[in-house]
């Protein structure tokens, strides 16, 4: 058994009845759909097709979903990093920003600071901290560590989930691992009783 959805945008999935989230099988819009009772036939902006043969219809139902509000994500690195911008104090006494954004010819840091002691400190911020940051950040280390104003620039991973490698690497190369519990930087979750 098959659950076969036809999208408003000409998108056509094809999803098992269980077991995954995801689909079997689809066809990305624009694509152009031909039914017949026994099958359907759904050709791809490229000229691919995916043909779907029908043997028993249980149910066909159809329903509109309203205008789309569009996707507004919550908690994604901008919002981790605005958060820390503004509570350096998690990362401990007497810290002090920099700048945001910090440039540098390999693209921006995502945070310059300097620490209590005045060493400078930069700061990458992820979602999901995996070997590809520890490699960026360090790329950036090597760089800012180049500049005698700077030096020396120690690095800090921030995220709200380091991956196992993603620490060891780091730790390996000195660079500090910071978890970031986004909840709780935004005020969410503070222990606070709340009647609703």
């Amino acid at each position: 058994m098959r659950l076969l959805i036809v999208k408003a945008d000409g998108s056509v999935l094809v999803h098992s009845d269980g077991g995954s989230y995801k689909p079997l099988n689809w066809m990305s819009p624009p694509c152009r759909m031909t039914e017949s009772p026994s099958q359907w036939v759904v050709t791809g902006r490229s000229g691919e097709t995916l043909t779907v043969h029908i043997e028993e219809v249980v149910s066909d139902n159809s329903w509109s979903l309203g205008e789309d509000p569009g996707l507004v994500k919550d908690g994604v690195e901008s919002d981790l990093q605005e958060l820390l911008a503004a509570q350096l104090d998690l990362l401990g006494d007497g810290w002090r920003l920099v700048r945001r954004e910090y440039p540098t010819a390999i693209g921006p840091v995502d945070l310059m600071c300097r620490d209590a002691t005045g060493t400078s400190v930069a700061i990458e911020v992820k979602r999901r901290a995996e070997i590809d940051g520890v490699e960026q950040l360090t790329r950036y280390l090597e760089l800012l560590n180049r500049d005698p104003l700077l030096a020396p620039v120690r690095g800090i991973l921030a995220a709200q989930e380091i991956r196992p490698q993603a620490r060891v690497l780091a730790e390996d190369r000195g660079i500090r691992c910071v978890a970031l519990d986004y909840d709780s930087m935004r005020g969410a979750g503070d222990g606070a009783l709340r009647l609703f």
